[in-house]
């Protein structure tokens, strides 16, 4: 019984991971189906609209308007999602041309693991596209250069340059003159195709950047990688491929190649804890337009361990405010009107933290107080909702057709779900950082799982499932014993409704008390040591 659940909790892991995979195109046929599904899908959120806004419905005012705002938060995401997925394309592949200069970037920091940079660079040096390797070094190990220089790429050493990665790399790009520039995050193994993949789209000379997609070889180490993993999957899939289509497509930080003249027309490369999406706004806002080429041409790794994804995610919330409301309104005149919303979309992202915490409070708010936002018959709402609902999940798996891996990334994605209803804390915190401005460091994601204190990551899961149950008592000992009959009756839909609502995010717990007890002993060995270099690659 434990053993099956536990697998399903934590899927065995893909061996077949090392060949080059490739999105389909996108027919006329596909775009027909996502054009209904989208056209019902955006009519039966009209019709949602209608009936939500009744006056009827409104019960405090301003919490009317909370729920609402957190609400149609989520469901405009949604909506735009449709509209992106009409807009997808796949870029037909380009030949490289022979003789082009290209530099792969590699940066490597202090405490990241060497036997990593082992296995990078030695696939760096069977990337078949004749090129030059430079390791970007502040580690202050001589092992570093050894590694380098073993495997042909060249030591540069960068001690003490500020802007962390980003820095480094504009450091690097005084000190080179290649006119292409591969920028590598360290833990990504790269197949021997990568450059021939990307370098004939730069025959364009309007192409600032070429991006293609970002996969891992660790998902299956751990639920939390797996989870991590997940909320990825669409997004390097048929998100990104809609971005394409309407011209901003972005830059993800890891397997991005660059053209130096467009670096150099935004003065380098951006620095912050979103260098990626600043980088991207600033081309883009240049007049320099993206690329991005749907297969998988190298495999990274995602957090093992639920503290490192924590640490991840508040880095990158906090970071990417800083393209919505920094970037976003300076470069705004610059950008197409399709680009203003991608950037917006993407650089408000993280305020799902904000609207989780919402959601978790109304229920609460009601059964402890008796104040509820809105006066609204359960069976109404999903008789409206579900015509909603059926669009948003058909799309959702229609669109799956775009992995890059289907067979390891189609699904349900339902562990992915749950840890971002988890992290909602850490999230909010980068929000309020952002509001305040107060600085985050700069530090890589651990490379490998990370021993933890099960408290230290579970205190929230543990804290709300206690609130759940002493509230889940308190009501139904004030109902047994204190309501009378008739104020029974006529509050029995909504207490119990609310008391529903209040389960969800109680089950969503479970999985990631599971995960934050599996960082206490993490799994033998480290990933990269299963990587056998001379294997990789091939396929279609």
């Amino acid at each position: 019984m434990i053993r099956p659940l536990l697998a399903w909790i934590n899927p065995p892991p893909d061996r077949d991971l090392w060949r080059h995979r490739s999105a389909p195109a996108v027919r006329l046929r596909h775009r027909i189906i996502l054009g209904l599904l989208g056209g019902f899908g955006i009519v039966a959120s009209l019709r949602l609209i209608d009936w939500w806004f009744r006056e009827d419905h409104i019960v405090q005012p301003v919490l009317f308007a909370l729920l609402s705002l957190a609400f149609w938060y989520g469901i405009s995401r949604i909506v735009l999602g449709w509209i992106n997925y009409a807009r997808m394309a796949r870029p037909e592949h380009r030949p490289a041309p022979r003789g082009l200069g290209v530099a792969i970037f590699t940066t490597s920091s202090p405490g990241e693991p060497l036997e990593m940079f082992d296995k990078t660079l030695a696939a760096c040096a069977r990337v078949r596209y004749p090129h030059t390797t430079y390791l970007l070094d502040d580690t202050k190990d001589a092992r570093f250069r050894a590694v380098a220089e073993r495997h042909g790429a060249v030591c540069l050493e960068l001690v003490g340059i500020p802007g962390a990665k980003a820095g480094k790399i504009n450091k690097a790009l005084t000190l080179t003159a290649e006119p292409f520039i591969l920028v590598l995050d360290p833990d990504h193994i790269p197949f021997p195709e990568i450059l021939d993949r990307v370098l004939g789209h730069f025959g364009d000379d309007g192409v600032g950047f070429v991006q293609v997609s970002q996969a891992y070889y660790n998902q299956s180490r751990s639920f939390t990688a797996r989870a991590a993993a997940e909320q990825t999957y669409s997004f390097y899939g048929p998100t990104q491929m809609g971005l394409f289509g309407l011209g901003g497509c972005v830059a993800i930080g890891a397997n991005c190649t660059f053209r130096r003249t467009a670096l150099e027309s935004i003065g380098g490369h951006g620095v912050g804890l979103a260098e990626d999406l600043v980088t991207s706004i600033r081309l883009h806002g240049a007049g320099w337009r993206s690329v991005y080429v749907p297969e998988i041409v190298s495999r990274g790794l995602v957090p093992e361990d639920l503290g490192s994804f924590y640490k991840q995610q508040i880095k990158w919330a906090r970071g990417v405010y800083e393209v919505a409301f920094t970037e976003l309104p300076r470069l705004a005149r610059r950008l197409t009107w399709w680009q203003r919303l991608s950037y917006l979309t993407v650089g408000t992202y993280y305020l799902f933290g904000v609207t989780t915490l919402l959601f978790l409070l109304f229920p609460y708010l009601y059964l402890w107080t008796g104040h509820q936002p809105a006066a609204m018959r359960f069976e109404e709402f999903v008789t409206v909702a579900t015509p909603v609902a059926f669009a948003g999940i058909s799309i959702y798996a229609f669109v799956q057709k775009w992995l890059c891996h289907p067979a390891m990334e189609r699904g349900t994605h339902w562990r992915g779900f749950v840890l971002k209803i988890a992290c909602w804390p850490v999230v909010l915190a980068g929000t309020l950082f952002a509001i305040v401005r107060a600085d985050i460091p700069y530090i890589p994601t651990a490379k490998k799982a990370v021993r933890r204190r099960f408290l230290r990551l579970a205190w929230p899961q543990i804290a709300l499932v206690t609130i759940f149950l002493a509230t889940l008592t308190s009501v139904s000992r004030t109902r047994m014993l204190i309501t009378a009959e008739g104020a029974l009756q006529l509050t029995s839909q909504a207490v119990w409704g609310m008391v529903g609502f209040a389960t969800l995010p109680v089950l969503a717990a479970i999985p990631v008390l599971y995960a934050a007890w599996q960082a206490r002993t993490p799994g033998l060995g480290v990933p990269w040591d299963e990587v056998d270099v001379d294997l990789i690659g091939g396929g279609s």
